[in-house]
């Protein structure tokens, strides 16, 4: 006997994963992780009796429902299942994921298209804060060509811009928890930055590393992985995140120069693989810190951070491309103000019907 659970499958950004109803899945926590583990196939590197696709960006949840909050339409709860451990995590958002929350919203009834473009306020319930995903919608149906492309997808599809309102701080307490702009960790300079994701900027070069290494040779690096962690470990704490030893967060990033005519290049650890892009929330927070003189970052970037106020765009480069950021901000230093920062995502369903689970685990009803 199996339990059937109503699912899609979407891609959004640059992740893909299972998207639910709220009311589809156990209310009790570790009853759901329990089904999610056996739905993705986890713990198995391979994740083969799963619909899980054996790496972190293709192990993802987005648990999506009835707003509990005035001021948006959908709650929307990101849950990353680990490949290789039975292990369920919320301490993170995920932005690429969000993308897609906005069309599943509208295609299950939750949210009622509006015109050409429908608005969907959404609740990031993992940080208690606030995104609008403006989704396509002519003739009162998502849509999901189109001729916008972004870097590490192939192809191209219709744009869902998204605005972030208020995630600075949102997983840290502030923009800047350590209360400075640079740290000295296991004798390294690093910046911890929250703009909507935990972030510990490291130049690559104090890494002895270019900051052009492909994602495969940066993992094959045995001693600069043990070094990272050990900075990730240390400053977990000093960062209000506590003890991180299983957490997903603060991502590591090594930052370097552009090659490409960006601000700057990045290299992202997630934490213990390498991104072949960069999270969305992550390229936010990392854009943030370019505009903060004396940041790891703003010292490597090649941007004016003498200008600050206003809105600014920066094309922050990963290894597979690009990824465009707009931030408005004001003030300077630990003290910036963040207003908004926004960016252009894409997302596609994939497939919709039942996941199934061991009935053991959960008794069909």
């Amino acid at each position: 006997m199996q339990t059937a659970i109503p699912c899609s499958l979407m891609r959004g950004g640059t992740s893909k994963g299972l998207y639910f109803h709220r009311r589809d899945l156990p209310e009790e926590r570790l009853a759901r992780d329990r089904v999610l583990l056996a739905a993705l196939g986890s713990p198995d590197p391979r994740q083969i009796d799963g619909v899980g696709g054996a790496h972190p960006l293709t192990s993802k949840v987005a648990v999506v429902g009835p707003s509990s909050r005035p001021d948006a339409d959908v709650d929307y709860l990101f849950l990353q299942v680990v490949v290789d451990r039975a292990e369920v995590s919320d301490s993170q958002n995920c932005g690429n994921i969000l993308a897609g929350v906005g069309p599943f919203a509208i295609e299950n009834g939750l949210v009622q298209a509006t015109g050409a473009t429908t608005p969907v306020r959404i609740h990031m319930v993992n940080t208690a804060s606030v995104a609008v995903a403006h989704v396509p919608t002519p003739g009162g149906r998502v849509e999901y060509q189109g001729d916008a492309r972004i870097d590490g997808v192939p192809g191209t599809a219709a744009p869902i811009p998204i605005d972030f309102l208020d995630v600075a701080g949102s997983s840290c307490g502030s923009l800047f928890p350590t209360g400075n702009v640079v740290d000295v960790i296991d004798g390294i300079e690093v910046t911890c930055i929250d703009n909507g994701m935990p972030v510990v900027l490291i130049a690559a070069a104090d890494l002895g590393k270019s900051g052009a290494e492909s994602p495969a040779e940066l993992e094959a690096d045995a001693e600069l992985k043990a070094r990272v962690e050990r900075i990730r470990l240390a400053v977990g704490p000093r960062m209000n995140l506590g003890d991180i030893t299983k957490k997903t967060v603060p991502k590591m990033t090594l930052v370097a120069p552009p090659r490409a005519g960006g601000a700057l290049s990045t290299r992202t650890f997630i934490p213990h693989r390498v991104h072949e892009a960069i999270g969305v929330l992550g390229a936010v927070s990392v854009a943030t810190a370019v505009v903060v003189a004396g940041t790891v970052a703003a010292r490597v970037a090649s941007v004016d951070t003498a200008v600050s106020a206003g809105a600014r765009s920066f094309e922050i480069e990963h290894p597979t491309g690009f990824f465009t950021v707009e931030i408005e901000a004001s003030g300077s230093g630990p003290a910036l103000e963040v207003r908004r920062a926004a960016l252009l995502r894409t997302a596609r369903l994939l497939m919709r019907g039942e996941v199934f689970v061991p009935a053991a685990l959960w008794p069909a009803t």
